[in-house]
């Protein structure tokens, strides 16, 4: 789901889209349009990964998108598994209306529900096991990740599968040297990042650390590690309007999360980048581009 969804590292990598957790006084009807526009440029990067995982999971009766956001991935397990009831589930009951609002007009609406509350708690509600869950940047917001995987495959069919999209490598939007300011702009935010990340998660309420070897993790909640596959959207320069309006919102809304922890002449830099009169800002430099790979694992759950 979202909670700055920073669905994101940039604005995605770190999932706040997909967070499952209590998002507070965070405004959806503001959020929703950044993540649904995200997940629609990543569109093909999900498509690869969906046509890989339909190769291990053939005609599934119940997909599951565990921290669905506003929808846009539920959607397309809908196209892709045309006899499959699909779940959207998540903690932020407006960004579920858009998911239901999105498969109504796709002409999913007569197998596509919904699922709002705390996850995976929630999942509890459910009508009967899920052949395929998916969840994509939503279990590093919950403090025990370990136990959250246990309780996902707690609501697999024996036989069903669990896939995860946690990691790979952060979107890179420009070159090392953009001619404004110090070389190396974007690796040195991505420091900053990590070490925000690192902080989110040890704020959480009883937060467990562990070490990110998923397929251990896996193991240890009692499923079958099956696969792992990284997968890479590539929109190289010049890129859409659309592709566009996705970095300069990134952007902007990473300068709001940690703007403050860089130093003066990268803030100056990072301005620079988002001002859209400046010839140098990523509203009209040539050079921008969109290149980042999300790596998913896949697991199933013992007959």
């Amino acid at each position: 789901m979202a909670h700055d969804h920073h669905d994101h590292h940039n604005d995605h990598e770190h999932g706040d889209h997909h967070a499952p957790h209590d998002h507070g006084d965070i405004d959806w009807a503001e959020m929703a349009p950044h993540l649904e526009a995200q997940a629609e440029l990543y569109t093909p990067l999900y498509r690869q990964a969906m046509t890989w995982l339909a190769r291990e999971v053939t005609d599934p009766g119940l997909v599951v998108d565990v921290g669905s956001g506003p929808g846009v991935v539920s959607c397309l397990f809908a196209g892709i598994f045309p006899g499959a009831r699909v779940v959207a589930a998540d903690g932020a009951a407006p960004l579920l209306e858009r998911a239901r609002a999105r498969a109504e007009r796709l002409g999913f609406g007569d197998r596509f529900g919904t699922l709002a509350g705390d996850l995976p708690a929630a999942l509890a509600e459910l009508d009967y096991p899920a052949d395929l869950m998916w969840a994509s940047q939503s279990l590093h917001h919950l403090p025990d990740q370990r136990a959250a995987l246990a309780a996902l495959g707690g609501h697999l069919a024996p036989g069903g599968t669990l896939a995860i999209l946690e990691g790979g490598l952060p979107a890179r939007f420009l070159p090392r040297d953009i001619g404004v300011g110090r070389p190396g702009l974007q690796a040195r935010i991505r420091a900053v990042e990590e070490d925000a990340f690192a902080e989110m998660r040890a704020d959480l309420p009883n937060s467990v650390a562990e070490t990110e070897d998923w397929p251990a993790m896996l193991t240890a909640a009692g499923l079958k590690h099956t696969g792992t596959r990284s997968f890479l959207l590539d929109l190289p320069a010049p890129v859409s309007d659309a592709a566009r309006d996705y970095v300069a919102t990134s952007l902007s809304r990473l300068r709001e999360r940690i703007g403050d922890r860089l130093d003066a002449g990268d803030l100056a830099t990072l301005d620079r980048l988002l001002d859209p009169a400046d010839e140098a800002g990523v509203h009209r430099r040539q050079d921008l581009f969109v290149l980042v790979a999300h790596t998913v694992y896949t697991a199933v759950r013992p007959l």
